[in-house]
């Protein structure tokens, strides 16, 4: 097997035996957070290689999705992956694709024992991965971290089971609950902390989506902006009912570097979409949902079926509304500032406000925290975090 140098290895002799395998696959969760955005339509998988307390090697999915985390792992272990246990957070395949299977090279490179917390619903694999380890030998535990990694691998869970990405929605409001209306250009409610930490969540999308009263308001770029992570910006989607995307607009002028997507009920037409489609713009035609929209569910099917595995939302109140009524959101961030709008600003759901995340039992806080002078609330939700438990279980060993 080609190998990479030999990866320094690392002692945590501060680990008592209770505790080792619940240590080493919360560091094989970070490495599978490194890829988030970059590896779809693939799965972000992490894996760490141990002996006894020694870190042998740590690998996570490359960019593109290839090679899996895995597989990146035994490179960097080479020799020394023998007789080691392999830190995997979800369960290597057991298919040929486009690379042979991960559960095979595991057996190839003699790994002794695999602990993974669950199982992959994709029917290619669906617990075919953990029958050939066990069949090959290899010792298999099972459930550790298990909640955090349904929730790091949702994306491809959720495309996989529901035929749809994982979706955010970020929502960033003023002291009084407000969101700005912006005449052409932003309006910011937020600090220079809050507004780099939304871009990390942009870094972390494989797709991000607005609509078109997000367009007029704000003639946004929609990529991520941070020193050295410009590389990762997500495909930007753009619901246009009429098509009324102006060659102009950010949004088109950068097309042809950073994947632009627009959703449209519009019927073909040449003229208007041949300046479009020159610049590098993808159009997707959908039939109606309700009169004048395109359907939330309809809209994530077609990047489920492109590939996307996670979308970020960032589109004003009535697209917020939409996604939300349609029950197909499944985390909630709301960044707060300081400053307050009063009559200036909108309702950030329409007609509603974000008290229904405080009482409706359906959403779970997950995290509060400060960002700068301004603070973010996530919300997670709860029907989406059972179902996760549901399609992607504990491994049967």
């Amino acid at each position: 097997m080609m190998t990479r140098p030999h990866q320094q290895t690392e002692k945590f002799e501060h680990l008592t035996t209770p505790h080792i395998d619940e240590q080493f696959m919360a560091i094989a969760l970070r490495l599978a957070g490194r890829g988030l955005g970059a590896t779809w339509p693939n799965p972000s998988v992490g894996a760490v290689i141990t002996h006894g307390n020694e870190v042998v090697a740590r690998g996570w999915t490359q960019p593109g999705g290839r090679p899996h985390g895995e597989t990146d792992a035994l490179l960097r272990a080479g020799e020394g992956a023998k007789g080691a246990t392999m830190y995997v957070t979800f369960e290597p395949c057991a298919h040929h694709g486009q690379t042979p299977p991960c559960a095979d090279a595991i057996v190839a490179a003699d790994v002794s024992r695999v602990v993974c917390p669950i199982t992959d619903p994709d029917p290619r694999v669906a617990g075919g991965g953990i029958a050939r380890l066990k069949d090959a030998g290899v010792t298999i535990e099972t459930g550790v971290h298990a909640a955090e990694a349904r929730w790091i691998t949702a994306g491809h869970i959720l495309r996989k089971a529901e035929r749809r990405p994982f979706v955010q929605l970020k929502l960033a409001v003023s002291a009084d609950s407000r969101v700005a209306s912006g005449d052409g250009a932003p309006v910011w409610v937020t600090g220079p902390v809050a507004r780099a930490h939304g871009h990390l969540m942009r870094a972390t999308a494989d797709a991000i989506l607005i609509g078109r009263g997000t367009l007029q308001a704000d003639d946004p770029k929609l990529t991520c902006r941070l020193p050295g992570l410009e590389h990762r910006s997500p495909v930007r989607i753009l619901l246009d009912s009429k098509l009324g995307l102006s060659p102009a607009s950010k949004l088109a002028q950068s097309a042809s570097h950073a994947g632009l997507w627009v959703f449209t009920l519009a019927p073909p037409n040449q003229n208007s979409t041949d300046a479009l489609t020159n610049m590098g713009v993808k159009i997707h035609r959908f039939g109606g949902g309700q009169p004048g929209l395109i359907s939330p569910a309809a809209a994530l099917e077609c990047l489920a079926d492109e590939g996307i595995t996670r979308l970020l939302i960032e589109g004003g109140p009535r697209v917020a509304r939409s996604f939300l009524d349609a029950g197909v959101v499944d985390e909630v961030l709301i960044y707060r500032g300081t400053r307050e709008l009063g009559a200036n600003g909108l309702l950030p759901l329409v007609d509603r406000d974000l008290k229904e995340f405080e009482a409706d039992t359906t959403w779970k806080l997950s995290e509060a925290r400060a960002l700068g002078d301004d603070n973010l609330v996530r919300y997670r939700n709860g029907a989406s975090l059972a179902t996760l438990e549901r399609v992607a279980p504990e491994p049967r060993v």
